[in-house]
């Protein structure tokens, strides 16, 4: 009964994975569905072990969907890795709760040139100037807010072109930086709404953010960072995977990088921060640790293709 429980419950993290449904209970268990779909995994060894074959049977079909679900994190992909090197940073600060010098101390030690940044507030700018962040990044855009509406976008290089997307509850950015020997490069900060607070503004909002994605200048690269509020296993959010652009964990085959949250006695459990690439390929991402937030930053290093 276990065995079978246990295999249900893999198939049920299948079908999360490729669920389209607003209803709330199933967005969230989506969150959690490689979880669910190790089950099968003990599901397959617990009735191999009893030579119950036919359920042994039934566990290695879903093992083998399983996998196939989620191996693209693990694969990655072969590409030209010989264009201009950019490092990329995602982070979210929650509120002003980050430790501004530690952020500051990992751009500079990574030598990040395109840092996007979530729930940004004004106390958190000021803080963050304080700690040397201008110095390094000279060129900003941003939107903070007074909680989590914040956004902003910090660039070793000129930006323009600058966007605020209107029409969402918390703030979307653009701009365009000018990179040497790629020339312009769309830079995009997200930050779409969490699906607690309604599962049919959130799924709205990603809709949309993918529709700004698409309407995107196709003969520049593009960077994206953001807060998603959604996992790889969220099929609203792969679906802004389906043109141009590509997870940057999956370029890179960096596997499932939780970030979220480290405000708990327990470890982080979901990955809901991504960076996004078109026009080039992650080389490397990884998590870093923030002090003081509930998220852990992305950092990535990312080959653009040159002119």
């Amino acid at each position: 009964m276990l065995a079978w429980l246990v295999t249900v419950a893999g198939a049920v993290g299948v079908g999360l994975h490729f669920s389209r449904s607003g209803f709330r209970p199933l967005v969230l268990a989506a969150s959690g569905a490689p979880y669910l779909m190790a089950g099968s995994l003990l599901g397959a060894a617990a009735f191999a072990a009893t030579r119950r074959w036919r359920g042994a049977a039934v566990a290695v079909v879903v093992v083998a969907a399983a996998i196939w679900t989620q191996v693209p994190l693990y694969v990655g992909g072969s590409g030209d890795e010989s264009g201009p090197e950019v490092r990329v940073m995602q982070a979210n600060l929650l509120f002003d709760g980050a430790d501004p010098r530690a952020l500051v101390d990992e751009v500079r030690a990574r030598r990040i040139a395109v840092l996007t940044v979530n729930e940004l507030t004004p106390a958190a700018v000021d803080a963050l100037g304080r700690a040397g962040l201008n110095e390094l990044l000279p060129h900003r855009y941003l939107s903070p807010g007074r909680t989590a509406s914040g956004t902003g976008i910090w660039s070793t290089y000129p930006l323009t072109d600058t966007v605020e997307y209107d029409g969402y509850v918390l703030n979307q950015l653009s701009a365009t930086a000018t990179i040497p020997g790629v020339g312009p490069v769309s830079v995009f900060a997200f930050h779409p709404v969490p699906p607690v607070y309604g599962t049919g503004v959130w799924a709205d909002e990603l809709s949309r953010l993918r529709a700004i994605l698409e309407r995107a200048s196709a003969d520049r690269p593009a960077l994206v960072g953001g807060d998603f509020n959604a996992t790889y296993d969220h099929a609203q959010y792969r679906a802004m995977l389906s043109g141009r652009f590509g997870d940057a964990a999956e370029q890179a085959g960096a596997g499932h990088l939780v970030t979220y949250p480290t405000d708990k006695p327990w470890p982080p459990v979901v990955g809901i921060d991504h960076i996004l690439v078109a026009g080039g390929r992650a080389a490397e991402v990884e998590t870093v640790g923030l002090p003081g937030a509930d998220h852990r930053a992305l950092a990535a290093r990312v080959r653009l293709n040159s002119r």
